[in-house]
Order: structure tokens, then sequence, then C-alpha cells
């Protein structure tokens, strides 16, 4: 029973610290590093106190060698720039609380288990439910600009390659002043002609990276090389260059979609219904 009380905390805690970090994420564009941090000390507490009721360490243990996998896995997602840092962190903090996934009795609860740890079982059933999120996070964007009012034309050839590329270019992109600039955006293609420029980028070995321009006009482009968006470092020598005329004051940074509210849902039906790849395999498997 008691066992069963701290399953149920720890369900209930993670569930809140998901939700803060969507309305971070909403809100402010991040997922701060305390709110991460506190949920991978709670894990790391309550599954040391269910393995001293239990006189087990498998909790403990458990959730410390979940808490590695999760983090290098989900690292190197963010590395093939799949998502931000505050992602491969939320994901981390909740295979630290739940390292794996059991049936909630008293809620009568069964959700279909995976053969992998449940972190992983989040994550799947994240990037699945994220598309409908990204659909209707693009639309309300478009809405949000009047797209459609200001260029009737769309509607009309919205299959065609130059109306969607355009479309998303004045959609999910934004202008925004050097002094605006913020960790973790995502600056888009910048041309230059300034070696200069490229050697201090290079030189600081973030977050931007210079690469050689195909345009005949310039020399060399610089862009965010990952999900993440620029540092801190990143950001105030942005700043400077800008300040010594090396670079303009204004750059063009992608709007990032929040991932964190797909995190959320994604842990709820982890929960609650299962894994969404392992039902569709067995459904694949019944059907063929």
């Amino acid at each position: 029973m008691i066992i069963s009380t701290v399953f149920l905390i720890q369900i209930i805690v993670t569930i809140l610290f998901a939700i803060l970090a969507s309305i971070f994420d909403v809100k402010k564009g991040f997922v701060p590093d305390w709110l991460n941090d506190l949920l991978i000390y709670f894990g790391l507490t309550s599954n040391l106190i269910l393995s001293f009721i239990s006189g087990n360490l498998k909790y403990f243990l458990a959730s410390f060698i979940s808490m590695v996998i999760t983090y290098v896995v989900s690292y190197m997602l963010w590395k093939l720039h799949m998502w931000g840092g505050g992602d491969v962190k939320l994901f981390t903090s909740i295979a630290t609380v739940i390292p794996f996934g059991w049936n909630i009795e008293f809620f009568n609860v069964f959700p279909v288990l995976s053969i992998y740890p449940f972190a992983f079982s989040v994550i799947f059933n994240s990037i699945l439910v994220s598309f409908p999120f990204l659909v209707v996070f693009t639309t309300h964007l478009i809405v949000k600009k009047n797209m459609f009012s200001r260029n009737v034309d769309f509607l009309f050839n919205i299959l065609n390659y130059q109306s969607m590329r355009l479309l998303i270019n004045n959609t999910l992109n934004k202008n925004v002043h050097v002094s605006d600039l913020k960790e973790g955006m995502i600056v888009n293609d910048y041309y230059f002609n300034d070696d200069h420029v490229c050697n201090l980028i290079t030189d600081l070995d973030k977050n931007l990276k210079v690469y050689k321009s195909k345009d005949d006009k310039y020399k060399y482009y610089f862009k965010s090389q990952s999900a993440g968006g620029i540092t801190v470092q990143d950001m105030y020598l942005l700043k400077i260059m800008s300040a010594q005329n090396f670079v303009s004051d204004t750059f063009s940074i992608k709007i990032s979609f929040p991932f964190t509210p797909a995190i959320l849902f994604g842990l709820i039906i982890a929960l609650s219904y299962g894994d969404l790849m392992m039902l569709i395999t067995k459904n694949l498997v019944l059907v063929i």
C-alpha cells in the first residue's frame, strides 16, 4: 500500500512538472534548468525511498540507469537537431522519476507496456502526437499574421511549391533586433564577406557555425547548427559584432515549435493508455 502511494505521488508530481514545463515553453520559449533539476532530485530521492521501504535496491538502480540511458539517447537526438536542450533534460527527469512502466491498479488503468524503458515510450508517444500539435501551431501563426487576407492567392495555390515556401518563410521566421536576441533562439542563414567575422565565430565554437556560401555575392554565411539555439556566448558575440558594424543589427530567426506540450501528452498517454508504438505494432501483427 505504501509503495502504491509513492507511485501515485511520483505520477502526480511528474505530470505537474510537465505542465509547468509546457507553460514555460509556450510563454517563454524555454524550459528552465531548475525545473528539470528539481524533478531529477525528486526522482532519485523518491526511488531511494522505495528501495528503502521494499528492501530492494532495484528501484534506485533502475532510476539511475534509466536517467543515464535516456540522457545519452536524447542528447544524441538533440545533436541531430530533433529538439532543444530543455527537452533533453525533461525526458531525462521523467526517466529518473518513472524508470519503468507499471499497471496503475488504484486507477483501474492497465496501459500497454513496452519492452524498453518507460521514458522511451514517452519519447515515441511525444513524436507521434507532435504532428497534430505542429499543424495547430502553424495554423495559429498563419491566422495571427493574417497571411491569407494579405495574400489571397495562397488560398488558390496552397499546394504550389513557391506558395508553400513563401508561406513557411513568412510564418515560421521573423526578424529580431540584436538587442532582443535571447539564448535558445535559432538564427537563420546570415550572409557576409568579412573574414574577421568568420574567425570570431569559428574561434568561439558554440552553436553558431560558419559555412561557405554558394552565392556569388557572399563568401560565407553563419547559422545555428542545432535546435538548441544560440548560447549566451553566441548572443554576446553577435551583439559585439553588431556594435562594431561587422554585422547588421537585425537577424532572421526561426519561430521554434514548443515541443514540451507534446511531451506532456505523450506522458499522459503512456501512463493511461500505453506505448503507441507497441499498440501500432500489435495491431499490425493482428492484421497481418
